[in-house]
């Protein structure tokens, strides 16, 4: 009976699929393959829809975009808001100029005003035109640092904030509504969006505090931030610039790197030779739709690149250290996601600031100020390299303005003579060792993994006693699929969160390790990380096996 079902599902599809190609390659797929593609649509996750360029409802192509964009419409409608401005963005990826153009068709046709991007812009880019014009939404075509086989479709709603509940189940009941692909309405559109991407750039110069030079390597990893990072990096008087030529241009299958994520081993390889090559400053490297970056830096060793934490460490103390210490209060806050390092809490309280701990996504920590009668937001991070530097700009990641003030804080530490290690012993110093990584395994069934762990969670990690804090428990927003184990004291502590990808087939470990230090920082940090690798070890065979 299933089988009749989908096949029925699938017929219908083909039928009213508007691009002959999916339409196609639907038509040659075996029953068993159908039945895989219609089994569930694409929902929303972490950062929107992603998924493979493939055809049938659980696939990127052109019958989706369509039906989710009705959708998108329809809700704006449903809150009195038709006839407002949208904007419509792309990267460059494969499929993301026509899926762009027919978004911003489809939102034409209902009637809304459309600002269509002349050209595929970074994501942060979306976000800013949203937040700073009259516009109730934006959607930007982008699967971000995923293989170069997605793509994907995030949305904005007022104000530049990524989507959360129950806006996102809104959307997706409305998708189960809509008309066929090929039944929903389409009008032209002109390319613009020209003064929107200026105001982006010089708004993203301008969180420079310092006016010393760097000198800077920098790559896109074949995204599209280059040339718009070059831009705010020369107004920002940062123009000592060095760019790694076989990564720079836009390039939808990322030839040179196996994985275009910063994080990922290997993908900066380019980028820090080119470093060592011309002596820079510092290296940075964006993501390809440029939201996201990391850093490079020299060390006695060679260089390398820092971890999302140590960034978050260092622009977090760089930013409250450069307002009026009169003006840091409670109501100044900082915030950092439930799977990131605690270093920033202790940071924020050493300069009088307030910590706001979120779920993992920027859709939350854009959000740490709300409810908060008088708080204003000043920065927020994530471990996996995002970084919101200037939330009165964009509500969202951004590595553009990221990166322009990465490179202020190297030039202000230069007239310090000091270093971003100099910077990072200070606050291990100040704060105790705080030691990071995560670990990542992919499973077939992350439901089955987080049940089991949650039946018989572990009561030890390194040889410490650990306490289960679930997650699932918490009332409200606050509460998510992530289990939290912790254990030790003042001198010697360990945390494990452990939560299924919102983005993958995965099941991801994130660990730290704090080390209280005597006097020794050297003996600290390697004790901490002799802990932190034997967690690492427990870690991955929880994910894979459960407690032993």
């Amino acid at each position: 009976m299933t089988e009749l079902r989908t096949s029925s599902a699938a017929q219908e599809w083909i039928t009213h699929d508007p691009d002959p190609q999916t339409a196609a390659e639907l038509a040659s797929c075996s029953d068993e393959e159908l039945e895989e593609r219609f089994a569930r649509p694409l929902t929303f996750g972490t950062a929107g829809l992603r998924g493979p360029l493939r055809g049938g409802p659980n696939g990127m192509n052109l019958a989706v975009v369509l039906r989710t964009t009705w959708a998108v419409a329809k809700v704006l409608k449903d809150r009195c808001l038709g006839g407002s401005g949208v904007v419509v963005g792309r990267d460059a990826r494969h499929g993301s100029q026509d899926f762009a153009l027919a978004a911003a068709e489809v939102l034409a046709a209902e009637g809304f005003h459309v600002t269509l991007m002349l050209a595929a812009v970074p994501t942060p880019v979306v976000a800013f035109a949203v937040r700073h014009s009259s516009a109730v939404a934006g959607i930007q075509i982008t699967a971000s640092h995923n293989p170069p086989s997605d793509n994907g479709y995030k949305v904005y709603f007022e104000g530049g904030f990524p989507i959360v509940p129950p806006t996102d189940r809104e959307i997706e009941a409305a998708i189960a509504s809509a008309p066929h692909a090929d039944e929903i309405g389409r009008r032209a559109v002109e390319l613009s969006g020209v003064d929107e991407v200026q105001r982006y750039i010089e708004r993203a110069a301008r969180v420079r505090h310092t006016s010393g030079s760097v000198r800077v390597a920098l790559t896109p990893l074949h995204g599209v931030g280059g040339e718009y990072a070059l831009d705010a990096l020369v107004r920002a008087g940062l123009t000592d610039v060095h760019v790694v030529d076989s990564q720079f241009a836009p390039n939808p299958d990322f030839p040179t790197v196996a994985f275009p994520n910063p994080e990922e081993p290997g993908a900066t390889d380019a980028l820090l030779k080119l470093a060592a090559d011309v002596d820079a400053d510092i290296a940075i490297a964006l993501d390809p739709d440029a939201d996201r970056f990391a850093v490079g830096v020299p060390t006695p060793a060679g260089w390398r690149m820092l971890s999302g934490d140590e960034t978050g460490w260092l622009l977090g103390d760089y930013i409250l250290s450069q307002i009026d210490p009169g003006e840091v209060t409670e109501a100044t806050v900082v915030a950092s996601t439930v799977v990131s390092s605690r270093m920033l809490a202790a940071i924020a309280a050493a300069h009088g600031a307030r910590h706001v701990e979120t779920l993992t996504g920027f859709k939350w920590l854009a959000r740490a100020d709300a409810g908060l009668p008088g708080c204003t937001l000043v920065y927020a991070y994530e471990e996996a390299i995002g970084h919101c530097v200037d939330p009165a700009a964009v509500r969202d990641k951004d590595g553009i303005s990221a990166a322009v003030l990465a490179c202020d804080l190297v030039a202000a530490l230069r007239e310090q003579e000091r270093t971003v290690l100099d910077a990072l012993d200070d606050l291990a110093r100040r704060h105790g060792v705080h030691s990071t990584t995560a670990v990542s395994r992919e499973v077939s069934d992350a439901d089955e993994v987080m049940t089991r762990l949650r039946d018989a969670p572990p009561t030890t990690l390194g040889g410490l006693a650990v306490t289960t804090e679930d997650l699932l428990t918490r009332r409200g927003q606050h509460r998510t699929d992530a289990l939290i184990f912790i254990g030790g004291d003042d001198q010697l502590s360990v945390r494990l969160a452990i939560r299924p990808s919102g983005t993958e087939p995965k099941v991801k470990g994130y660990i730290e390790i704090r080390h209280a230090i005597a006097d020794d920082l050297t003996a600290a940090r390697a004790s901490a990380a002799e802990l932190q690798a034997r967690v690492e070890e427990e870690a991955a065979g929880l994910i894979q096996r459960g407690p032993n």
